[in-house]
């Protein structure tokens, strides 16, 4: 018995390589639309040292913005770029109602702010989009298409290509810009940034503007895959595991992260899915993180805390 559940499905990966490709590719592509949920969880950390736990619900928020105004007659470009303007007005009013009245506090503080946070965005935007499930279509087609026996996605193949893109961009930011690097003094310590003239509030507004355009992406992403819906808030769910494999300060650990849990939740599934009762892509990938929170608490990219006693 025991032979069969874990042998078997090799057995079937190498008798038909080209299906495993697939697999792959889906497992990829999905791994990919995780990261981008996480990339905006690592802004938000890495500039303030807390855990946004409204990240997924601002994807979700951002996504209803955007096809309300197109269910109104906006066109796609403008309805984008209105929906852009109305992140960054997010990210100004998050400032200057939720995080100015909290400097200095203890991040537990800053953190149970951001639970807040995310039911007032949900309860928001079903006031002024509805509830109902909506279909959003921006021009990319939910088709696939055959190489060389292999079935491909277009919206998986643009997803990977979209998340390659973000995750360069965000890197360069981060390490080769002035605010990049005030960014990594605030997440430090927020008392010593001010002290030397570093604009917290200034710091928060752009870091919270990008998380925002990033939850923008990711909302497009999966809104065109899978609807939109208030189960998408739910991703933040399974973004958590992916930054505790990339480490929540890391952004390609989070690209890594979301591929290795992707791919490995796709692979089981369908492999070995059928012969444990199936079910396997709700539960692996976070018991692939309560393994790594065992052996390697700073995920693969993270940065080891050491404290001084």
């Amino acid at each position: 018995m025991l032979e069969a559940v874990f042998l078997s499905p090799f057995k079937d990966m190498l008798g038909a390589p080209g299906f495993l490709v697939e697999v792959l590719i889906g497992g990829l592509a999905a791994g990919l639309m995780y990261s981008l949920v996480a990339l905006g969880f690592v802004l938000i950390f890495k500039a303030s040292g807390v855990f946004n736990f409204a990240q997924g619900v601002m994807v979700l928020f951002a996504a209803l913005t955007l096809v309300g105004l197109m269910e109104r007659g906006v066109p796609v470009v403008l309805g984008l770029l209105l929906t852009m303007v109305v992140m960054i007005a997010l990210a100004f009013a998050i400032e200057r109602v939720v995080l100015r009245p909290l400097v200095n506090q203890e991040y537990i503080i800053l953190f149970m702010a951001t639970i807040g946070l995310s039911f007032f965005l949900e309860g928001f935007g079903e006031l002024l989009w509805g509830s109902n499930v909506k279909k959003l279509d921006v021009g990319i087609p939910d088709t696939s298409f055959m190489v060389r026996g292999v079935q491909v996605n277009k919206l998986e193949i643009t997803a990977a290509l979209t998340a390659a893109v973000l995750v360069t961009i965000l890197a360069v930011f981060f390490q080769k810009t002035r605010i990049g690097r005030a960014l990594r003094a605030v997440a430090d310590d927020h008392e010593a940034a001010l002290s030397i003239g570093i604009p917290l509030k200034t710091i928060w507004v752009v870091v919270w503007s990008v998380a925002g355009l990033v939850a923008l992406v990711a909302g497009i992403m999966w809104g065109a895959k899978s609807g939109v819906q208030f189960s998408l808030s739910l991703i933040a769910l399974k973004a958590l595991p992916v930054l505790i494999l990339g480490g929540f300060t890391s952004v390609p650990g989070a690209i890594v992260g979301g591929v290795i849990i992707g791919v490995g939740e796709k692979l089981g599934e369908v492999y070995w899915g059928p012969l444990v009762g199936g079910a396997i892509e709700n539960w692996f990938a976070y018991v692939l993180a309560l393994v790594f929170l065992l052996f390697r608490p700073q995920g693969l990219f993270g940065e080891r805390i050491i404290e001084r006693v």
